[in-house]
This record gives structure tokens, sequence and C-alpha cells, in this order.
């Protein structure tokens, strides 16, 4: 039995059937399983147990406070990519000693705000930055705890957009180039080199890459130790893939193996900075079926779940198991595109989806929805963002309200030269 799983016939979330809260809260909605996001978390601690490791769950997967909160609570720091994200962190009681600040783009204002909230370390990710945070560091008389990450060109063999240890990739500083990063940070003011950091991509389901870029960053630590630099922190990121429609994840036990083998006898403390890993498999997606039509070749199930709701079909061409509700006890029938009601003929969740005969009102449920899904919702066509639902044991919660049309109306302003109210409309003729 898995947190999402069919009593007699209808889909339930632990014990919420999820009929249940699409009556309730409406559709479109998110619904995450809060024991499935503490199990995978215990799982992967008890991967690291017994070693100098943490685990940072990286933000920018499902940002939710709710989320965020249910697995601080476990004792998970977190890994934060703007000062946004930073802040939602704090907001979720994650303890300032317990983020990291990562990303290639941070402003001189998030360095000073992550610098007076005496966060944990800060990873850069070029020499210009370097000297940035320097600066910010020195006139806020603090000093910045750093971590160079290195680009160590790995392919992590996973899709183009989420690919981030290559050369090519605009992340990391070249491992030709990191010496010379090391010796700058050491001589400029306000920073102190604690260690490095890597994360090759998302979505991994091999693990050769990571054992080719935990090797690379093993050498690398014991180079820029023999040129007198402390290294005793080494980030190894995220990047566990998940099943989301017949992959094969990676074992955490094996992926510990690769750990240890590849750095274990370095004596550095470890962090770790899973996102999708934890989150993914915990959160589905309900949509309700509007229209079926026949095309001249296809048949299409509109539903009012859209790509503005959950972009990863659009995006990433990536494919999710999309399920019935209520299982009718039909087979699989013909194919099927599950679209939605944007104008855009990329606007899909599925395209020749083997799917059960569906009509109008039926409920369907969007698996692997965990991760970047809400947290990358917008408002296109003019498309209030939609609730996330948190589910525990019989009960559940919504932890973010779907957004009203006044609300989303109210985000614009008229500049006075528009406004009826002040201004003579002028006609045209």
């Amino acid at each position: 039995m898995t947190v999402f799983d069919y009593r007699d016939r209808a889909l339930h979330a632990e014990n919420v059937p999820l009929t249940r809260i699409a009556e309730a809260v409406g559709t479109p909605v998110y619904c995450y399983s809060q024991s499935a996001i503490e199990a995978r978390y215990l799982a992967f601690a008890d991967a690291f147990a017994g070693d100098d490791a943490g685990i940072y769950y990286s933000v920018k997967a499902n940002s939710n406070q709710a989320v965020i909160r249910t697995l601080a609570m476990l004792g998970a720091g977190a890994d934060v990519v703007s000062e946004g994200e930073l802040r939602r962190a704090l907001a979720a009681g994650v303890p300032p000693h317990r983020i990291i600040f990562s990303g290639v783009g941070k402003t001189r204002e998030e360095m000073d705000f992550a610098l007076a909230t005496r966060i944990r370390q800060i990873n850069v990710e070029s020499v210009a930055e370097l000297e940035a945070l320097s600066a910010v560091a020195e006139a806020a008389g603090r000093t910045a705890e750093v971590a160079i990450r290195i680009n160590p060109d790995v392919d992590a063999r996973t899709h183009e957009k989420i690919t981030t240890g290559r050369r090519e990739n605009k992340f990391g500083i070249d491992l030709a180039h990191v010496g010379s990063a090391a010796a700058k940070t050491a001589a400029l003011p306000g920073l102190r080199l604690v260690g490095l950091a890597v994360h090759i991509g998302s979505q991994l389901t091999t693990l050769d890459p990571f054992a080719a870029a935990f090797t690379k960053m093993a050498a690398l630590t014991r180079e820029l130790r023999a040129a007198g630099h402390d290294i005793s922190r080494l980030d190894l990121g995220g990047g566990l893939g998940i099943d989301y429609a017949g992959e094969t994840p990676p074992d955490l036990a094996d992926y510990a193996a690769i750990v240890r083998r590849s750095i274990g006898d370095l004596g550095c403390e470890l962090a770790f900075e899973p996102g999708r890993s934890l989150v993914g498999a915990a959160g589905v997606l309900l949509t309700r079926v509007i229209y079926v039509k026949q095309g001249g070749t296809r048949r299409f199930v509109i539903v009012d779940a859209a790509m503005n709701d959950f972009v990863r079909p659009a995006m990433y061409d990536a494919r999710h198991a999309i399920v019935p509700v209520v299982d009718s006890g039909a087979a699989a029938g013909d194919e099927a595109d599950i679209v939605g009601p944007i104008c855009e003929t990329g606007d899909r969740l599925a395209l020749a989806l083997p799917l059960a005969p569906v009509a109008a009102g039926d409920l369907l449920a969007v698996h692997g929805a965990g991760a970047y899904g809400a947290v990358m919702s917008s408002t296109y066509n003019s498309r209030p963002l939609v609730p996330e639902v948190l589910v525990r044991g019989d009960d559940f919660a919504v932890v973010r309200p779907r957004q009203s049309y006044d609300a989303l109306l109210n985000q614009d302003r008229l500049p006075e030269w528009l406004d009826e109210t002040t201004t003579p409309v002028r006609k045209v003729v």
C-alpha cells in the first residue's frame, strides 16, 4: 500500500478520499501527503546514519511553508536560491544556521540580508560574485562563510534544461579556475573559505554521474588542502530522480555507498540538498474533465488544469502517470491527449496516454506533482493560482487558498492618466 491507493475503487491520499478534497476545495488542486514527505526524509537520513552529514531541503522544489515546516520539524535545513526562499524558510521555522544560499545571480541586497540573518554559508559561483560578496561583507562588518561551487564538466544524462554540471552550463566555476578562485577568496576581506559545492543536475536515474563528480571533488579537495586552504565542508547537492512514468530511481543505499567510496576518507562535514526526491512523489494534482472531444485523428480529454497550473509537461516534455480518481473497473482504452483550456497547443498534461473511458465531471489525478508543480505555476490567461492541500492521516488542511479574481485583478495599478476618475477619456474619431 502506498499513500495514494485505491480503496473501494476510490483513490485516497493517506486515509482521505481525493473526491472529498475535490468536493470541499474544488479543482484544480494540489494535494500533498505529509506522511510520504516524512517517510522519504527519514529514509534519506537513515542512509547516512553515522556520517557527519546534514540534509538541506531544496526549497525550489516546493516552497509551500507547510512542506518546509514538515521537513524542518524532522531536522532538515534549507537550500535556497533567492531572498524570497530564504524568507520562506525562516518563516517556516528553519534556523538560520541551517540555511545554505546557492544560485548564480545573488544580488548585493540578497547577500546583505543573508549576512544579517547569519545563515550557515553562501555557495559562490563566480569570481565576480566573490568580489561583490566581499564588498558587502566588509561594509556590514561581517565575515561570510563561503563554499565555492565547482563545475566538474560531468554529463548528468538528464533533460538538457535541468543538467547543471557540464562546462557549457552557467553554474559553478570551471575546475581549472577553482585554485585561483580559492586564492582570491583567501585574499579578499570579509570572506572565509570553508568548503566546496557541486550539483550536476536534477532527476538523475543513474549513479555513475554522481561518482564521476564526487571523485573530481575529492581530488580537488586534496589539491586545495595542499595549497593551504582549510576545506572542511563538502556540499554534494541533490539530483536523485523519482518514478514519474516507469523510471527506476537510484537506491539510497547505493548512493550513500558511492559518497563514502568517493569522499569518505576526507573527514569533511557533508551537506545534501534533495528536493524532488523528498516531495515529488508525495503530491498529486487533481483535475476535473470538462469535455471529451473526438478530433480528426485524436481523442482529447479537456480538463480544468492547464499549463499555467502545471508546466512540466509543456516545458520539459515530462511524462506523468495520470489515473481516474474513481476506478470504473474498465481497462485502459484508446490513447487520449489530456489537455487544458489555455490557448496554446503546448497546453497539455499528457499525449497519447492509454486511458479508460471518461466523461465530463470525472476526476483525474496527476501523480508525481509534489515537486515543480504549484511552485512553478503562473496566472497566464488570467487564471487564478490554484490551492494546495496537505493531508495527514484522516484530516486535510488548505495550505494555500485558491486565489480570488479580485486578488488577481488588484495586483494591477492604473497610472493616473488612465484613471477615468481623474482624467477625461479621449474619444477616437
